[in-house]
């Protein structure tokens, strides 16, 4: 099996310590609409648990806690972990996708999101099927920036951000087809999209580019991009000072090989 570009090789795990506090404040939420494709068929969700792989700053798993889920919040980081907003129905744990220390066959719903392609495939599926209950399900998520649409602002936001990331080997990693890779882990899988925007000041557009592992924190091309953030605030903001990313929320939804059977 491909690993999808070898990402899990640039490590992970702690690669965005120096940038958890903007990662916490400006990370874009996900659409509503996906939430509920997940939960589509799931009954009782206050009885149910859901491990949330990758969990960052926990906003995804926040998500499911306010649908009434308990959620397992498995993150090793843990300046990630201590920036987390508190939930009474989500638990941080240190783990990985590897190795998430769940029990066997404890959980009902496996979500990543924004994460999946960090992680090595071959460990990490056998974790799933240790921790995944025989009924239960796997959700793999992530924003895209909508570059195909026809929003202006987004358009320019995103040539902004690939001219700062120009150097750095992990933006043209992130490319490519999912669809491709998914597919070839997944016997069956359902992929849906939502469209979603995110609100922002200037103060969170600029927070919200430097919580990326690939944007440079220092030096010309990171002067060059808050310059062109703020030009682009002042071309595009609205009344309320607002300008309005425009991403697809794009959901792979899916069950392991032996639960297909």
């Amino acid at each position: 099996m491909v690993e999808n570009r070898a990402l899990h090789k640039m490590n992970p795990q702690t690669r965005f310590s120096n940038r958890a506090e903007d990662y916490a404040k400006y990370r874009p939420s996900y659409a509503s609409e996906a939430i509920d494709c997940i939960l589509e068929g799931i009954k009782e969700e206050d009885q149910l648990i859901a491990a949330d792989i990758g969990a960052g700053t926990g906003i995804s798993s926040r998500l499911l806690a306010d649908r009434g889920m308990r959620v397992f919040a498995i993150e090793p980081n843990v300046t990630m972990r201590q920036v987390a907003e508190a939930h009474s129905l989500v638990e941080f744990r240190d783990g990985s996708a590897e190795a998430t220390r769940l029990p066997d066959k404890s959980v009902d719903l496996i979500t990543c999101f924004q994460a999946f392609h960090w992680f090595k495939f071959e460990p990490t599926l056998q974790e799933f099927a240790r921790i995944l209950k025989p009924t239960g399900k796997i959700a793999l998520l992530w924003n895209d920036r909508d570059i195909e649409g026809n929003d202006q602002f987004t358009i320019e936001h995103n040539s902004a951000i690939v001219q700062a990331a120009s150097k750095s080997p992990i933006l043209s990693r992130l490319g490519g087809n999912s669809n491709l890779f998914i597919n070839s882990l997944f016997p069956d899988v359902t992929h849906y999209l939502f469209p979603y925007q995110q609100a922002l000041t200037k103060e969170a557009l600029i927070g919200l580019a430097l919580s990326a592992s690939y944007i440079p924190k220092a030096g010309d091309q990171h002067k060059q991009l808050i310059d062109d953030l703020t030009k682009l605030h002042q071309k595009y903001s609205n009344a309320q000072d607002l300008v309005f990313l425009h991403y697809q929320t794009s959901l792979y939804l899916t069950k392991l090989a032996s639960s297909n059977n």
